[in-house]
Formats: structure tokens, C-alpha cells, sequence
């Protein structure tokens, strides 16, 4: 898959709070980007990419409620697809790059926690939710995680590769760091998962640590570069480090979109 035109200007917006860097919390915009891409299959009208929700926002639905960012996302961009500011909920299918937790006060930076409540909001809703966890993602004990992604509509990936609605999807989990913290594995073992999946020749592969591009100075993997720049045709989906442009072509014509603290919708042309 190849996208053929980003939109710079966003079609929605929506304020959150997020933890700031010196401490304390501060409000930040997360927006909608429109997209569109060579082709997608007959079933599917589009695709919404996100990563690094780790904010939280009132929701109106549940009378102002503060929610993690992504449970509020979930509602607000079905609520566009019923009235048709976005394709329909039950022809769209969502792609999560990991890292959707946000401590409930947002004034911890970093912090870790469940999020299923997240992709639970979303699979509810859409066609089917597809995506890895982040570094500071977790789905329960060991019993309630393998319970949770045998949930109808929901693709939690991590070396896996899946076929929805004609679409092939590749996805891997966690970041590459010191085994002795969480969701993070040695380089030879991650890059041997991604490239399992790349032996698969997915469309689209969706990673939480993506890789680097030089040429613009963002920051990333050069060892998951290397491994994925020369796949021209397939889209990597990325978040944890955040770009100024959210879309990059490497230069051996693999094409990157990080959707890290922003949500893009993908149409066909």
C-alpha cells in the first residue's frame, strides 16, 4: 500500500491533557490528517492509524467524565462516521501502534498501565481493530491478555500477520532495550520477529518503534530502517518517537507514516 497525498491541514481536532516534561500537566491538540492511498480492499472504506495516546479528556458521552484519550477518540470518530463526516465505523478499520495509557490525572510522564479499555472501545464500534503494544502498553495477567485477543474484531500482533477483509497486516510489539524492563526485547530478537513478518509480504506493517529517517533527522531504529526501507509498496505504521511530518519515504522507497499523538485517515483516491 502507498499513500498517495497527506493532508496537511487537520479535519478535527481534539484538546487533551498530557503529562508536561517538567511535571505537572499541560493541554495539547491531537488532530485528524486525511490521506489517500493506491487502493484498498472492496469491503473496506477506510483505515484510521493512531499511537501514543497517553493523555486523557473529558468524555461527553459519559457526562464529562475524564477517559484515557483513546476510549474518547473511539466515540468521537464513530460518532463522525454515523453522520458522515468520515467513512462509516462498520466499513473503517483501526490500526494501533501502541502506547495508549496515560496515567489518570496526566501529571506522570511515561507512566504504564491496561489499556484494553482502549481497544475494547474501538472494537466495539468499528470493523475490526488491528495493532501492537507499545512499551508502556498492558493487557492484564498472562491468563487475561490470551482471554482478550480471542475477543471477535480485535488483532493484538506481535510477529503475526493476518488477513482482514483482503487487507494483509504485519504487525510486532514492544521496543528494542535492556531485557530487564518491560515490553522490550535484545535487537537480534526484534529484528528477526519484523523480519519473520516481512518474509509474509504484508501491506502494511504496524510497529510501535519504527525507524529512523536521516535524510530529515527524525529520530528512530537505523537497525528496523535497514530492515524495512527496501520493501517499496508496503507502509509502516509507527509511533514512539515523534515527527514534525508524519509521513517520510526511505530511501530505498519504503514509505513511513508516524502517527505518534495524531490519528490519520486513510482513503482510497
Amino acid at each position: 500500500m502507498r499513500i498517495l497525498s497527506l493532508q496537511q491541514t487537520p479535519v478535527h481536532e481534539w484538546p487533551f491533557q498530557n503529562a508536561a516534561a517538567r511535571g505537572g500537566t499541560e493541554i495539547q491538540t491531537l488532530p485528524l490528517l486525511r490521506a489517500t492511498v493506491d487502493g484498498l480492499p472492496p469491503d473496506i472504506e477506510a483505515l484510521i492509524a493512531l499511537s501514543d495516546l497517553q493523555g486523557v479528556a473529558p468524555h461527553a458521552l459519559h457526562g464529562g467524565a475524564v477517559a484515557l484519550l483513546g476510549e474518547v477518540l473511539a466515540d468521537e470518530l464513530a460518532l463522525m462516521g454515523e453522520v458522515g463526516d468520515i467513512p462509516h465505523p462498520s466499513r473503517t478499520g483501526i490500526l494501533l501502534a501502541g502506547d495508549l495509557f496515560s496515567d489518570p490525572s496526566a501529571n506522570h510522564r511515561g507512566a504504564s498501565g491496561d489499556v484494553r479499555s482502549v481497544w475494547s472501545a474501538f472494537a466495539a464500534q468499528f470493523r475490526w481493530v488491528a495493532g501492537v503494544a507499545g512499551n508502556h502498553d498492558t493487557f492484564g495477567s498472562s491468563r487475561e491478555r490470551e482471554r482478550f485477543i480471542q475477543h471477535p474484531g480485535i488483532h493484538l500482533l506481535d510477529g503475526e500477520v493476518r488477513e482482514l477483509d483482503g487487507l494483509v497486516l504485519g504487525g510486532v510489539s514492544f521496543i528494542i532495550g535492556r531485557t530487564d524492563k518491560p515490553a522490550r526485547r535484545e535487537e537480534t530478537d526484534q529484528l528477526e520477529r519484523i523480519r519473520g513478518v516481512l518474509r509474509q509480504e504484508p501491506e502494511i506493517l504496524v510497529l510501535h518503534e519504527g525507524p529512523d529517517a536521516p535524510a530529515e533527522e527524525f529520530r528512530g531504529n537505523s537497525a528496523i530502517r535497514e530492515a524495512v526501507e527496501a520493501r517499496v509498496g508496503m507502509l509502516v505504521v509507527c509511533g514512539h518517537s515523534h515527527w514534525d511530518m508524519p509521513l517520510v519515504t526511505l530511501a530505498g522507497g519504503a514509505q513511513v507514516l508516524n502517527v505518534d499523538a495524531r490519528a490519520v485517515l486513510l482513503v482510497r483516491s
